[in-house]
């Protein structure tokens, strides 16, 4: 008997399973198991024909179990959680050194809170807290954490959290993979059971049900109901709707004058009598929307650069769905970057372009760089790269999840779907700052039943993307776990291409609390290209160090330029070395471009009709809007 499988799971098993020796009418269709069995190897045996179909059978099955586990577990892969606790648990189990100084730690851990918890029943607390929380951590700064009981709670709990950093540390013999892992997990747990999380043991919560009867907690309740049902329905999160593209944001004016099956490319309307001849290409990201470049127009880098006389063009990526589910990073390099090159090229004839890439979209435009480079010649004047990697061997916390277990257990969930979600990898960005994004949200809203105000940037980041199954699979293996770009393995119409072979100058922008793209790992940029590399390093996370206008308040940043010939220096001696400058980093990034660019000239014109180019639909266009 075979099982009854999806059609859709076995037209995708049928796509990629192709035993040696067997052919297919390229008509035909595999809907069932049924039409697909007997067709199978003809002229081949009975005996080979049940080898193939049962190797059919057992991926399909396989893909379809990892597939379903995964949407259960944030598409984190269990076998690689219980890989790394085994490793960790049986390194713990031979190091008996190790475990006489973690009882050693315990006990004195216990000791102190005794004694604290002593000194604050009685009312002599003067000594302070026996352990301080990290900086980070704000989930202990109200003055209802200094009375007691309270106080001697929340010491327990971050008491136990240190003494189980050092379980989880420096045990000899465990993979550095497998210990971050394992400290991650035991970090996820204890948070989940801090005082602040519960109603009488939160004295901010307790004060707040007595002042208001109770009220609170039944706001609380409706506003989890309420998000529930907006989370079920696909819907965007309360306060989402005063924030939609072409109406508050994405708000520049501007043409869409190249559309295709991936990208709308968007040239945008001058706001000065007169542009720099040089224009601009921005390359955002994938797996977000673009507009996160231009949100409101107080805070839209694409509009600053429209207001300070540049000719900017950004590409907007088309949200994918199933049927693109065969798409691959390639064809997101010739039918985005090349294209969107061709079509600036023809708008803005003679010039050469300032390319700017964000994120992902900054490691798409370095390949598609780097392969243009090996002929000699290159479109770009200069190229600047905003919080992209092209070395990802030290990928922050990112890290945790990239290893062939969870990478199998994502490319079976995609298999499935024809596509990844960015819900589903949000999980996961979500548990490396649980506190902040998590646990901080169910105490405001659900317990003391107030709703944060809602930004631009955070209704931008609930509009969520999806990505291709293959050009996902592809970047996750090529980029991810095999380093191939970073090392020269990254190939291009079956060449490698190298980052050295650039040589236009480089604008690199790093953010202080980046857990997408960790500044030491964008600095790398230095290292691997031989030509000048301007970096800056500026306070913020991906999106908000970015997102970072004039007048926006504590910001600032180091900035310096490393020249081809200078020896290198690490980040962190960079980092000291380096002056700190305040304020916003846009201005010194126009200025940069300003000194590369011609003097003013009149602005072309929108699009080029009689050669292909013409407006299609104002900006932002259709492809923003898919959901």
């Amino acid at each position: 008997m075979v099982p009854a499988v999806e059609g859709s799971a076995w037209r995708n098993a049928m796509t990629e399973i192709k035993p040696v020796g067997a052919t297919v009418p390229p008509t035909q269709e595999f809907n069932t198991p049924a039409t697909f069995l007997p067709n199978l190897n003809y002229g081949i045996g009975l005996g080979e024909k049940d080898s193939y179909s049962a190797t059919a059978l057992a991926e399909v099955l396989d893909r379809v179990s990892h597939a379903s586990l995964a949407k259960l577990t944030l598409g984190l892969s269990p076998a690689s959680l219980v890989g790394a606790y085994l490793d960790w648990a049986a390194h713990l189990a031979t190091s008996p050194g190790k475990r006489l100084q973690l009882a050693d730690k315990a006990w004195r851990k216990a000791l102190r809170l005794q004694q604290h918890a002593w000194r604050c029943a009685v009312g002599m607390n003067h000594h302070g807290p026996c352990i301080d929380p990290l900086p980070q951590d704000h989930r202990f700064e109200s003055q209802g954490w200094q009375r007691w009981p309270f106080n001697t709670w929340y010491q327990a709990h971050l008491l136990a959290q240190q003494w189980w950093h050092v379980a989880t540390t420096n045990v000899p013999g465990v993979s550095m993979q497998h210990e971050r892992m394992v400290a991650f997990t035991a970090r996820q747990i204890l948070d989940v059971f801090s005082p602040s999380n519960f109603i009488f043991t939160n004295p901010d919560v307790v004060e707040r049900t007595v002042a208001e009867g109770g009220r609170n907690l039944l706001r609380g309740w409706q506003n989890l109901i309420e998000d529930w049902d907006r989370m079920q329905g696909g819907r965007p999160p309360v306060g989402a709707e005063a924030y939609l593209p072409g109406e508050t944001v994405a708000v520049t004016r501007g043409k869409v004058v190249l559309r295709n099956a991936l990208m709308e490319l968007i040239q945008y309307s001058p706001s000065t009598e007169t542009v720099r001849p040089e224009p601009v290409l921005v390359v955002p990201a994938w797996i977000m929307k673009y507009y996160i470049l231009d949100l409101s127009p107080e805070n839209s880098l694409i509009k600053y650069l429209v207001d300070r006389g540049f000719t900017v063009f950004a590409i907007s990526w088309r949200n994918p769905d199933p049927s693109m589910r065969d798409t691959s990073l390639d064809d997101y390099r010739r039918q985005g970057v090349l294209a969107a090159l061709e079509a600036v090229s023809t708008i803005v004839p003679g010039k050469r372009i300032h390319g700017a890439g964000y994120c992902l979209g900054g490691t798409l435009l370095a390949i598609s760089a780097a392969a243009i480079a090996r002929n000699g010649t290159s479109p770009f004047a200069s190229l600047s790269f905003l919080a992209a990697q092209v070395d990802f061997t030290e990928p922050g916390e990112l890290q945790l999840f990239i290893n062939e277990s969870q990478l199998q257990f994502l490319e079976d969930l995609m298999w499935e779907q024809g596509f990844l979600d960015a819900r589903q990898m949000s999980g996961a960005f979500q548990l490396l700052r649980s506190n902040d994004l998590i646990w901080s949200r169910v105490m405001r809203h659900y317990l003391l039943g107030e709703r944060s105000p809602m930004t631009d940037m955070m209704a931008w980041n609930a509009d969520t993307t999806r990505m291709p199954y293959r050009m996902q699979a592809e970047y996750l293996r090529r980029l991810y776990l095999g380093n191939d770009l970073a090392e020269g393995r990254y190939t291009v119409d079956e060449r490698p291409v190298s980052l050295g072979d650039i040589r236009q100058p480089i604008f690199c922008v790093g953010t202080v609390k980046d857990h997408v793209a960790p500044w030491r790992s964008v600095y790398k940029w230095i290292a691997l290209t031989d030509t000048d590399v301007t970096f800056v390093l500026t306070e913020g996370g991906h999106n908000a160090g970015i997102v970072s206008e004039p007048g926006h308040r504590h910001r600032s940043y180091r900035m310096s330029t490393h020249h081809e010939a200078d020896v290198h220096t690490d980040p962190d001696t960079w980092a000291m070395e380096t002056p700190v400058r305040d304020g916003s980093w846009w201005p010194a990034w126009a200025g940069w471009l300003e000194e590369r660019s011609g003097e003013p000239a009149a602005p072309p014109a929108m699009g080029a009709p009689d050669r292909g180019f013409a407006p299609l639909a104002p900006a932002p266009g259709l492809y923003v809007m898919g959901r």
